[in-house]
């Protein structure tokens, strides 16, 4: 029992990472952009998070957890922001293919973000050294009068997690909420439908597919800041994880069939799926590293049940990744 509830705290800090970065490209498919630049993106919240974290604890001898957590947020969504802006003025007005517009904001993210990350290394004197305790003490405390410190107590496995665990969950029932029950958010699903029609009807299709990548690119890049300041407790690792995990959260967009709910448990299943060879006794290295594929070969199932059931509230967006031509309407 203990070493499940153990898994499953495990899982759902992995899944949060992954959840965040799903949320947001769930936003962004949702006007009709295929961003594929989800890793990218957050390599662009994690780093920027850390930074301005770090440039406000260093030489301060008294940090303000509170200040320091809360400059991290706002840096991180705004450049992840700044990364979907670059992806939505490249797709969107000067109309280069999204494919490779995605994957290239990948591969710039991941350079701008270790290019600081090695900076930061410098400055604070050597691999490793780099630490925001008063931030990520922040990010990670949680209420222990609930929770308790027994890390093996099934409380501990509900409550145990730092407070942007739950706002991953809010930020996924806020979606579902948006984009089913608000005009705004009905405006948005009609442009990655059929911008033709959302046009024709007044829709302003270009500002919708500016709004939703920009703002799904700053959800998703709270993935990395969570990452950085949650899961590897404010420091910074040159190690392509986050990348790893960006692709990840592409995979379950597909897994949770575009729904925002979907993603919260899809998350939590990714993560034990992940993490289930650290319990099953006897695997070698190979194994154990056929099991870290899981994910990806349950995304590749669902994918194909998906397509022999043909259900239209299964399938993505039907413009998505298409470009619109207005004058072509």
């Amino acid at each position: 029992m203990t070493e499940l509830l153990t898994l499953f705290h495990s899982a759902v800090v992995f899944g949060t990472v992954i959840m965040f970065g799903a949320l947001g490209e769930i936003l962004t498919e949702k006007s009709g952009n295929l961003n594929l630049g989800v890793p990218g993106i957050m390599y662009l919240g994690g780093i920027a998070g850390l930074t301005a974290s770090f440039v406000y604890e260093t030489g301060n001898p008294n940090p303000n957890g509170l200040l320091s957590a809360f400059l991290a947020l706002v840096f991180s969504f705004l450049f992840a922001a700044l990364g979907g802006l670059l992806y939505s003025f490249l797709t969107i007005s000067l109309r280069t293919n999204q494919n490779v517009t995605g994957l290239t904001l990948t591969i710039f993210g991941g350079g701008v973000a270790n290019f600081l990350g090695g900076m930061l290394q410098k400055f604070a004197g050597g691999v490793g050294q780099v630490s925001v305790s008063a931030a990520s003490g922040t990010f990670r405390a949680y209420i222990s009068a609930i929770a308790g410190k027994d890390t093996s107590s099934p409380l501990y496995a509900i409550f145990g997690y730092g407070w942007l665990t739950y706002v991953a969950i809010i930020i996924a029932i806020g979606l579902f909420i948006f984009l089913n029950k608000t005009r705004t958010g009905l405006n948005l699903r009609a442009v990655g439908e059929n911008p033709a029609t959302a046009d024709a009807a007044g829709i302003n299709v270009t500002l919708y597919k500016y709004l939703g990548t920009c703002i799904g690119a700053g959800i998703s890049g709270l993935g990395g800041l969570y990452y950085t300041m949650d899961f590897i407790k404010g420091t910074w690792a040159n190690d392509g994880t986050i990348e790893a995990l960006g692709w990840l959260a592409v995979a379950l967009v597909i897994f949770a069939t575009w729904r925002p709910v979907n993603a919260i448990w899809g998350a939590y299943l990714f993560g034990i799926a992940y993490w289930a060879y650290l319990y099953i006794r006897g695997l070698n290295r190979y194994t154990m590293e056929l099991f870290k594929m899981l994910p990806y070969v349950i995304t590749l199932f669902v994918l194909i049940l998906v397509s022999l059931r043909r259900k239209k509230e299964d399938q993505p967006p039907e413009h998505l990744g298409l470009p619109y031509f207005r004058e072509e309407r």
